[in-house]
């Protein structure tokens, strides 16, 4: 038997449609903004990112000329769900859970996108640390992070 945790349903989902919209992303930032838009809408993450006005729609690309030029994602050409997956699984099995939930792909988007996703969650208005704090979450400090 696994000792890997299995993929709750609201995980499971949010993955699906990821992989979906992770192909037509051009840069990071658009990675990240796919990864909000469907976290938005499923499990405990959803709840506290719709709390906090994240919007399903994409915020324009505004005046930003090296956005197109950055890398078209983090680590170079990879699978951005299998990346995360990954590194959600190793969250989940960290805290010792039999489940994959929303809360631990967040943790894994944080873990990937770094900055990117600051910068994103910035311009929907709100910031890492709000949303760790509606789920009553925290990071581990930088050392103990992939």
């Amino acid at each position: 038997m696994s000792s890997a945790p299995v993929l709750a349903p609201d995980a499971a989902m949010a993955l699906g449609i990821a992989s979906t919209a992770m192909p037509f992303a051009r840069t990071p930032e658009d990675e990240v903004e796919r990864w909000l838009r469907v976290l938005r809408l499923h499990g405990k993450v959803g709840i506290a990112l719709q709390a906090l006005g994240v919007s399903e729609v994409p915020l324009p690309a505004g005046e930003d000329p090296e956005r197109e030029r950055r890398a078209p994602a983090p680590g170079g050409e990879r699978d951005a769900v299998a990346l995360v997956t990954e590194q959600a699984v190793r969250i989940a099995a960290e805290r010792r859970s039999s489940a994959l939930a929303t809360t631990d792909l967040l943790m894994a988007v944080i873990g990937v996108y770094g900055e990117d996703f600051d910068r994103v969650l910035q311009a929907h208005g709100t910031d890492r640390q709000e949303v760790l704090e509606k789920l009553g979450l925290t990071l581990p400090p930088a050392g103990d992070r992939a």
